[in-house]
């Protein structure tokens, strides 16, 4: 026969969540502009992608 799992007391239950922090996302400055983007991105500011031009920027 099936035996009930025990009560798990509030301290174990909060120790077993304490690793659920959001982290920081990895940041690089774009090589044209030094603006801080995420990786492997195109850069919002100058429109750059691994040195080339991809978007056309208005300026």
């Amino acid at each position: 026969m099936a035996v009930p799992k025990g009560k798990v007391s509030k301290a174990r239950r909060d120790k077993r969540r304490a690793n659920w922090k959001l982290t920081v996302p990895g940041m690089v400055k774009c090589a044209q502009c030094q603006e801080y983007i995420l990786p492997h991105t195109v850069c919002k500011n100058c429109g750059y992608y691994k040195g080339k031009e991809v978007i056309k920027k208005a300026e």
